[in-house]
């Protein structure tokens, strides 16, 4: 990659960004030097970087560091997609988080961001028929990030798992494109049931910290569901539902719920 006046020239404006922000954390910090360079600086690729520092996290007695890495590097290589998907979410994340600026940190930090890779590198295990493969990643997962989603759960892109933790997402759940959820989210069954069983969220939802969404239900697009909700009826689009047993409260205030991270909800007449 070529570097002209200290500055990274790419045609992965992303990558690109990740590297430039890696050297200078390596010169403001330069304990994190190392860092920098074994997780960024050292690599040609996001693809070849993201494989690395997820490696690090989820090595474990049953698959090692280094088995771990040709797992996620064999997803990266087979099915380009799952790279234009990184970088779509770590885009999300950098315009949705006020906490985020940049993609370094969510790349080496963010456990909500590192959950979802690991889920699309597992979804893509899955559909090769590598089922035990793919549950190693989803059990790791859980056990690192404090996250839960079952390997055969579709994504979009320009997903954001806010903090991530106690987040759970069942087999049968869609996530269509930039969809936003907080922590201690559930996107689960109501039972026993068999089959499609799962929640359907449709683009642009936000969906507030502690919410439950149970059942074959559709949240439509971009709807906002409030923090702390149960929802058991379908949400219709761009409208806001809350409380427990939520109700549909109105008009979401905003066309992209997901963007704008507003959770406020609209006002209620008595």
């Amino acid at each position: 990659m070529p570097v002209i006046a200290n500055k990274i020239v790419s045609h992965d404006p992303v990558w690109a960004s990740i590297r430039e922000e890696a050297l200078r954390a390596a010169a403001e910090e330069p304990l994190l030097a190392s860092l920098a360079h074994s997780a960024v600086l050292n690599h040609q690729r996001l693809e070849n970087a993201l494989s690395y520092i997820l490696a690090q996290k989820l090595g474990s007695d049953a698959l090692p560091v280094l088995g771990m890495r040709e797992v996620i590097e064999e997803a990266f290589s087979a099915d380009p997609d799952i790279g234009n998907a990184v970088r779509a979410d770590l885009v999300a994340v950098n315009e949705r988080d006020p906490a985020c600026r940049g993609f370094l940190k969510p790349l080496l930090f963010f456990k909500g961001f590192q959950a979802i890779q690991t889920h699309r590198v597992a979804h893509w295990l899955w559909h090769q028929k590598r089922e035990t493969m793919a549950f190693l990643l989803q059990n790791r997962a859980s056990e690192v990030f404090a996250v839960d989603i079952h390997p055969a759960t579709r994504f979009g892109r320009g997903i954001m798992i806010d903090h991530g933790t106690g987040v759970v997402i069942g087999e049968t759940a869609v996530l269509e494109d930039d969809v936003s959820l907080l922590q201690n989210v559930t996107l689960g069954g109501t039972g026993k049931e068999t089959g499609d069983r799962h929640p359907k969220i449709r683009r642009g939802v936000l969906i507030g910290a502690g919410a439950n969404i149970l059942g074959n239900i559709e949240i439509g697009e971009g709807a906002k569901i409030g923090a702390g909700s149960v929802v058991l009826i379908p949400v219709p689009p761009h409208c806001t539902a809350a409380g427990v047993p939520a109700k549909l409260l109105g008009d979401c205030g905003c066309d992209q719920p997901a963007r704008e991270m507003d959770h406020a909800l609209p006002p209620q007449v008595d």
